[in-house]
This record gives C-alpha cells, sequence and structure tokens, in this order.
C-alpha cells in the first residue's frame, strides 16, 4: 500500500457525505457556523459559486456575491466543520469552469442564464424550495 493510499484512507472519515450536487455557476447558501465568545451561532452565506478547486479534503469553494454595490467573496473549504451546511437555491447554465469574469461585471451584465432551459440531466436535482 502506498502513501497516497494511506492518506485517502485517512481522510476518509472526515469527508462529508450530505453535500448536494453543485456546479458553477448555481446559487448557493452556505450555512456557517461563527463563534463569538462562548456563543456559536449560524450564518448563511448568499452568493453564486464561481469556482471549485482541489479534491478530497482539501476541495475549496469560491461564493461571490454583490453587498452594498461591492462584489464580496469568500474562499471556503468544503469539508470544514465550519460549515454546517450548503444548499442549491438555483441552478444557472454556464460554459466555463471558472466564472472569474463576473468580477469586471455589474447589473444585468453580471446574470447567469437559468438551467431549466429543457436540459434533461438536471430535471431530478433537488433545489431549494421558499
Amino acid at each position: 500500500m502506498g502513501a497516497q493510499e494511506i492518506l485517502s484512507g485517512l481522510n476518509k472519515d472526515v469527508l462529508k457525505t450530505d453535500l448536494p450536487r453543485m456546479d458553477v455557476g448555481d446559487t448557493v447558501n452556505v450555512h456557517c457556523r461563527i463563534v463569538e465568545g462562548e456563543k456559536e451561532r449560524v450564518q448563511v452565506f448568499t452568493g453564486t459559486l464561481i469556482s471549485r478547486k482541489g479534491s478530497g479534503i482539501n476541495e475549496m469553494i469560491t461564493v461571490r456575491r454583490i453587498v452594498d454595490g461591492q462584489g464580496v467573496e469568500r474562499i471556503m473549504p468544503i469539508n470544514s466543520p465550519r460549515i454546517a451546511k450548503i444548499e442549491v437555491v438555483r441552478r444557472a447554465d454556464v460554459r466555463r469552469a471558472k466564472l472569474y469574469f463576473l468580477r469586471e461585471r455589474a447589473g444585468k451584465r453580471a446574470r447567469l442564464r437559468d438551467r431549466r432551459r429543457g436540459m434533461k440531466h438536471v430535471e431530478g436535482m433537488k433545489t431549494v424550495q421558499r
């Protein structure tokens, strides 16, 4: 057994199994645990998933949102214990693996096409219903 197989076996216990299918371009709610003093609360960060990097224990996502006219991006490890839950709110139809071009766009130009427009491979996937 090689070193890589040993490491992947150790990390298998830490990997989350309850993650929804999320692709780049989707709008996601990331529920983050925040510790303030002795109290702990959950804060929701809603934004567009613009990047996924890494694999296994090292997988990271970049979520972007606009707050008061300013773009805010958070880079989060998916398997972190600080991430309570991830929900997919809306699915978008994109043709790129990284959506860094959204950083230069504002207003209506920053919108992404909705994926419900007849794409058959997405029909059964769950999204958050409001």
